[in-house]
């Protein structure tokens, strides 16, 4: 029977031995409970975040996110430690320590090391979340006095999690111990492979999926397909880049080993032929690289732009300062409405621009082909792929605000197509296109002319997707259109009775200081909310700190997962170069037995890190690049329509991440030198 206490002794001496493993493998748990703490921690936080808001959500997701993350990674991490520990375990199964007292000694090594992560994630969260809860706050600007808390249950959730994560790992490398006979112990990560076959099946598949994914991402024109289809063309990209990693780079390798004038150089031969038989576990650790790179480039340029945008953005989704908008009113209420509009202005030292004043009646239509005519449906249903909006406006208001003075006869209409560039119907809009005659279910109407300008549908901020604008006679016939189509629809009563009568809208600009601008919307608005059911007023001020949640709580977690993905990428690629530099020290020994030198060795480790280093980056940004098209429809839905904006953060991000990957090379390569020269001697 071995004394209880030589187990903690062992195992504590061992994680010293391995110190160059097991440090940054505390350090990366330690860094991955922390993330996930401050995050649980600041969704709990009630005086931040309303339960239910955007940003609520997007940070527990982001705790999702980085919950699932870590159980992914802890576990890919911990099976290059396994591998370097095997020898060593086979020694100790050799000298007469059974596999249960092995297992008696991983078990105390995984308390340790388990009992370290956790606590010191947590202390450094509870350190650390106050800083990063300003943060927020300065990117949401958001003052006053909001408390910053500790949740005890951020705590509880957190060890458990966690711990559940340490548990796991500790059954697997059990498990893995079990498995194994000592001879496959002592060998460890030195069992030798077999030249791996080039796989033309496996490439072609990789190469089609890329292809595929590359081909959405180019020809996907409408921004909200671009929602669905943008998923599908990750997954065809992911799966074209571990195919192409393991199978295409074998075949890429082997091409260099048939370029004799490149092969047989000193510092090529040793490089090439060596990742050839390794290959086949590289591939995947730089497809991760090359997937967890893409994933921060594209967040973090996402959010960035967003963020940096979002003048233009709230500019975007509301043309004029402000627009009201209120249903079933008269005329002696709307010149209600002007004076509180000019009473308020007023008395907050601001001045009324640019305005215009409409009504309207709100449709969903479908165009049937077999019928050849629009199906008209309740505002908002869209049920239907195809549906498109349908604005019914009165001769007599195009007339005011275009300043014409156009005359309609009876089923005669003016018709304008409204493209935000976000939903536009190719089918749709041909087959209304110079059309000489519409109809609005059974109602024939004559087209007299196709409109290239109205400017009421530029004030008209209400409305989201492309669409139509009908020019009719008089506001009769949009009355009677609201009654046969609302009083047979299934929507909310609420809905009903305010999409069910003609609505008044006031759009204006305003002259004056942002602060002055601000006070006199919230003044408006209470105002209208005093006198008014269904009045309602939407602005640029009273809009910009609800913005400022959503894009800031993107841009915060954009920036928050972008730093737990890139800790991911250095880690994977230490590991990586520290496997590598133990699987290479022997042949490098013999190759300085027989004549190699110092300097040659460093030229053949400098050319193998940078044939394959380097290329995880060139993929993600090649990636990225195919990928831009489809993102800019995807910020489109949010806005964000400059796209000059968007590729100049887009180049900025990239030219950091090289720095930083550049920074982590020169790092892992120093230490894979360090393994094979230093212990070589």
């Amino acid at each position: 029977m071995m004394n209880s206490k030589i187990y903690g002794k062992l195992a504590v001496t061992n994680l010293k031995n391995n110190k160059k493993s097991y440090i940054p493998y505390i350090l990366a748990s330690a860094f991955s409970v922390m993330m996930y703490f401050i995050m649980d921690n600041l969704y709990r936080n009630r005086s931040l975040v309303e339960k239910g808001s955007p940003l609520a959500i997007m940070l527990s997701y982001a705790a999702a996110v980085i919950l699932i993350f870590s159980i992914i990674f802890l576990f890919y991490i911990n099976s290059f430690l396994i591998k370097r520990r095997k020898k060593e375990l086979g020694i100790y199964n050799i000298l007469g320590m059974g596999k249960g007292h092995l297992g008696k000694m991983l078990f105390l090594e995984s308390v340790i090391t388990t009992v370290a992560s956790i606590i010191g994630g947590i202390l450094a969260g509870i350190l650390l979340g106050k800083l990063v809860y300003l943060i927020l706050l300065k990117i949401l600007h958001m003052g006053g006095k909001i408390e910053y808390r500790i949740s005890l249950a951020s705590i509880r959730m957190t060890t458990i999690f966690f711990g559940a994560i340490f548990i796991l790992i500790f059954l697997y490398n059990l498990l893995q111990m079990k498995l194994s006979n000592p001879i496959e112990l002592l060998r460890g990560g030195n069992t030798g492979e077999r030249e791996p076959k080039t796989k033309w099946i496996m490439t072609i598949i990789g190469i089609l999926c890329l292809a595929g994914g590359y081909s959405i991402a180019l020809i996907t024109k409408e921004p909200m397909a671009a929602l669905g289809k943008f998923f599908i063309a990750v997954i065809l990209v992911i799966i074209g880049t571990y195919a192409l990693f393991m199978a295409g780079s074998i075949a890429f390798l082997k091409m260099l080993r048939n370029k004799k004038s490149y092969y047989y150089k000193t510092r090529h031969f040793t490089a090439v032929s060596g990742m050839i038989y390794r290959m086949k576990q590289n591939a995947v650790g730089l497809a991760n690289i090359c997937i967890l790179s893409t994933m921060v480039l594209v967040m973090v340029a996402m959010t960035v732009s967003l963020y940096g945008g979002l003048n233009d953005v709230i500019v975007t989704r509301f043309p004029y300062e402000a627009q009201i908008t209120s249903s079933g009113i008269n005329q002696k209420e709307e010149g209600q409405i002007e004076e509180i509009i000019k009473n308020m202005t007023k008395k907050n030292h601001t001045v009324t621009t640019s305005q215009i004043r409409f009504h309207v009646g709100r449709f969903t239509t479908v165009y049937n082909n077999k019928t050849k005519q629009l199906d008209m449906m309740a505002a908002g249903d869209y049920s239907n792929s195809n549906a498109v909006d349908l604005v019914m406006i009165p001769l007599s208001d195009y007339n005011q605000t275009e300043g014409k003075n156009v005359k309609l006869k009876e089923n005669e209409v003016l018709l304008y197509h409204r493209n935000h560039k976000r939903t536009h119907k190719k089918s749709d809009t041909e087959a209304l296109k110079n059309k000489k005659v519409i109809q609005l279910n059974s109602i024939s109407y004559k087209v007299v002319d196709e409109l290239d300008r109205l400017a009421i549908a530029k004030a008209d901020t209400t409305s989201f997707i492309d669409g139509w604008y009908v020019v009719v006679k008089d506001s009769s016939i949009i009355t009677s259109y609201l009654k046969d189509i609302y009083e047979n629809s299934n929507i909310y009563d609420e809905l009903k009775e305010y999409y069910g009568k003609i609505q008044y809208s006031y759009s204006f600009n305003l002259n004056g200081s942002r602060a002055n601008r601000a006070k006199t919307e919230k003044s408006i608005q209470k105002q209208l909310q005093k006198k008014f059911a269904n009045c309602s007023i939407e602005s640029r001020e009273l809009s910009r700190e609800s913005f400022y949640e959503l894009y800031g709580g993107f841009l915060f977690i954009g920036i928050f997962l972008g730093i737990i993905f890139l800790m991911a990428t250095t880690l994977i690629i230490y590991y990586k170069q520290i496997s590598e530099g133990y699987d290479d020290r022997e042949r490098y020994q013999i190759m300085q037995k027989v004549g190699m030198s110092k300097k040659e060795v460093r030229q053949s480790i400098r050319s193998q890190v940078l044939l394959v280093f380097f290329l995880p980056l060139i993929m993600a940004v090649i990636h990225l690049a195919f990928a831009f098209k489809i993102i800019t429809k995807l910020l489109s839905v949010l806005n964000l329509t400059n796209i000059s904006l968007f590729f100049m953060y887009t180049v900025g991000t990239v030219a950091v991440f090289a720095v930083i990957y550049v920074i982590i090379y020169s790092i892992t390569a120093r230490e894979y030198y360090k393994i094979i020269i230093c212990r070589g001697e």
